[in-house]
């Protein structure tokens, strides 16, 4: 199999429009998300061991989802391999599956484990797809209720989604600049939208897949039945979908602008107060506290992980 391609993108930026157009390049294989990565990564380690790795997969609702089961991966797998190459080994029996010479992935919570997936796939490519963080903000908040499990690591308003955007954006363009152009590729949600086939056609290029029209003819192919927040994708791509000019509040947006409008100036967007180019001192002490409570989360997450109370709260899918 060839170098993987990782779409990164903070939630609602628009990241699964583009998988759904990438998808249907005859080049590569993009499932819905996995959210198992850092999972199997802190439970195995360096390497695997090849039965455990196996009765873990067992657990995880993304393989039945993709028709997938641990059967088909089984054969890739030997014990002490690099985990890395053991999820990759996942991807690639979805890719063969699909009948796909290569796998991508669109998860926006590994937004949150760049490290990790520099160290799980070091020759990935990875297209990071910006949007507007105050656009990103109005979509997200009204994400139908049960869309996701609201904890404080999930943003319940406009500036703690601030806090979430600037952060990922951020820790993302910081990837870009230590792998380089060859490996990163930075696009525009606004841009995608009103040209696709030029952004799309870019990013092929950039990473090496057969390109063609009909990949963002994509409406009406689309399953999204069970998905209330990707009814947009019954459409072709539509501009203006959802406007922070037009629809947040002057609060919201100075509340997003306080924390984040260091970030959205550096990206090029326009603040409705430009005197909030820069977080005063008392932004930035939330801003440290949000980091040592989202390191927190994380390490609480991690730790349960780990655990064997993982496997009890878990059982076999199958059983």
């Amino acid at each position: 199999m060839t170098k993987p391609l990782i779409v990164l993108g903070v939630s609602r930026s628009g990241t699964t429009l583009l998988r759904v157009m990438l998808d249907r390049s005859p080049g590569i294989a993009i499932p819905d998300e996995s959210f198992f990565v850092p999972l199997l990564a802190r439970r195995h380690g360096r390497t695997i061991e090849r039965k455990r790795f196996l009765d873990d997969l067992n657990r995880i609702p993304a393989l039945p989802a993709w028709g997938v089961s641990p059967e088909d991966v089984a054969p890739r797998l030997r014990s002490g391999m690099k985990t890395g190459e053991a999820i990759s080994a996942i991807f690639e029996s979805y890719a063969t599956k699909v009948g796909k010479p290569r796998w991508g992935d669109k998860t926006p919570m590994y937004m949150r484990h760049l490290p990790l997936l520099e160290k799980l796939f070091p020759d990935a490519r990875y297209v990071h797809l910006v949007r507007d963080g105050r656009d990103a903000a109005l979509s997200f908040l009204e994400m139908p209720p049960g869309t996701y499990t609201r904890t404080w690591a999930h943003p319940g308003d406009a500036a703690q989604f601030a806090c979430l955007w600037r952060k990922e954006v951020g820790d993302a363009r910081l990837l870009g600049q230590r792998i380089g152009p060859g490996r990163y590729l930075e696009v525009r949600y606004e841009d995608l939208v009103v040209a696709p086939l030029q952004v799309v056609g870019s990013i092929c290029d950039f990473a090496g897949l057969p390109f063609e029209a009909e990949m963002i003819e994509y409406a009406g192919a689309v399953d999204v039945s069970e998905k209330p927040h990707q009814q947009r994708l019954r459409q072709s791509p539509t501009v203006g979908v959802r406007s922070w000019r037009d629809d947040m509040t002057p609060a919201d947006a100075r509340a997003f602008e306080a924390i984040a409008g260091d970030r959205l100036t550096e990206l090029g967007y326009e603040l409705r107060d430009s005197r909030l180019r820069s977080p005063s001192a008392q932004v930035r002490v939330a801003l440290a506290w949000y980091d040592v409570r989202l390191a927190a989360w994380d390490a609480t997450a991690a730790a349960l992980q780990r655990s064997p109370i993982w496997r009890l709260r878990h059982p076999p899918l199958s059983g």
